[in-house]
């Protein structure tokens, strides 16, 4: 194994660089076994091993939780511009909104999560298959790695379909799991076999990041009540219960779902 900041060869398990001096992190041998940078050539038992220069090769560290949140948070409000988008449109086509109340049915709720769940999915997978990254991980500095030979459109779409059990209570299982991890894994990186790493983004691929992460923003911003204004409701023969009712009377607002009804007075 190799010291991280000299590149000379240090034990297996060592915590410190006996030539530098340097903290090895206690990782570093699992970056070697899962193939994210090269391994330390055995040292010559004849002659003395001479401090190996620094090579060209690019060398790997786990990302931190903290960058991964960061790089989770920044994904989820872009997502939620996607789906308040989505959202807006399918409440005007299988709900109805009269000016003061919005009225949602068993349909059109149905068909929010579907495609929420649809859109966060997609978002994920063609993303990290495609560029090892999403806009948020671009904009951190992190990025996706298999850790052993196979399909990135199969590993990716694991890892993002497993998001139904990391994302329980919360996150708190992804976290723990992580937490646990000598190489932050959470379950759907352990059984997709993939990893997340720091990674340098050249100047042109933030900049686009940060370029699409505010249009997105900008654009739900700008389209919600373009779309909110134009009332279209589809009459169904199923599902047309209206289950939920938002609204607006007089000096307080309202959230009725059933029999439960939610007052808030200004």
């Amino acid at each position: 194994m190799e010291c991280p900041h000299c590149h000379s060869q240090v034990t297996t398990h060592a915590k410190h660089c006996k030539r530098c001096g340097g903290v090895i992190p206690s990782s570093q041998h699992l970056l070697e076994e899962c193939g994210l940078t090269d391994p330390a050539p055995a040292a010559s038992p004849t002659k003395p091993s001479a401090p190996s220069p620094a090579r060209g090769a690019t060398r790997y560290r786990f990302a931190r939780l903290g960058d991964r949140f960061l790089a989770f948070a920044l994904d989820i409000a872009l997502l939620f511009g996607l789906f308040a988008i989505v959202d807006a449109w399918v409440f005007m086509r299988w709900g109805a909104f009269d000016g003061t109340e919005l009225q949602l049915t068993i349909a059109s709720l149905v068909i929010v999560v579907a495609l929420n769940a649809a859109l966060l999915f997609l978002y994920g997978w063609l993303l990290e298959a495609a560029c090892g990254a999403t806009l948020g991980k671009v904009l951190v500095g992190i990025r996706v790695v298999r850790t052993r030979e196979g399909s990135a459109l199969s590993a990716c779409a694991l890892r993002n379909l497993l998001k139904i059990v990391d994302g329980l209570v919360f996150y708190l299982v992804g976290a723990a799991v992580a937490a646990c991890s000598e190489v932050r894994q959470r379950v759907g990186d352990i059984c997709a076999h993939t990893a997340v790493i720091e990674e340098s983004f050249g100047i042109a691929a933030r900049v686009s990041a940060i370029v699409l992460w505010v249009a997105t923003i900008a654009g739900a911003v700008w389209a919600v009540p373009k779309i909110c204004s134009n009332n279209n409701p589809i009459q169904t023969r199923y599902l047309s219960q209206v289950v939920v009712r938002i609204g607006i009377k007089g000096n307080s607002a309202y959230l009725r779902i059933g029999d439960f009804t939610l007052d808030v007075h200004s």
